[in-house]
């Protein structure tokens, strides 16, 4: 079982940066493929960035893509997403994802989500 907590969320102005943390328990960082998502009121949850647990590779949505930056430190069992020039559409709540492939059978995690609103 993995849990994922997330934190750093806030308010902040248009063309502020946040930093997101995900902090991993109950497996080794290095287990996992890892996401952010993010669900705005009204909107279908969207997948904005990804970090692979076999090579670091990574991949962002066209939303976010040269504004935000995801990555994981296994030292710290911790996930994060650098948010850089952040505008008023990228306001939602973020939740940190988890999955795995075993034995044939993918299984899947989700935080709790952390709030981030940003408006002038």
């Amino acid at each position: 079982q993995v849990q994922l907590v997330e934190s750093g969320g806030g308010s902040v102005q248009p063309g502020a940066s946040l930093r997101l943390s995900c902090v991993v328990s109950g497996r080794p960082l290095e287990s996992h493929n890892y996401a952010w998502f993010r669900q705005a009121p009204g909107k279908e949850r969207e997948g904005i960035a990804c970090i692979s647990t076999s090579d670091d590779s990574t991949f962002y949505g066209d939303s976010v893509r040269g504004r935000f930056t995801i990555s994981r430190d296994n030292a710290k069992n911790t996930v994060y997403l650098q948010m850089n020039s952040l505008k008023p559409e990228d306001t939602a709540v973020y939740h940190c994802h988890a999955d795995r492939l075993w034995a044939g059978r993918w299984y899947d995690y989700w935080g709790q989500g952390t709030q981030v609103t940003v408006s002038s």
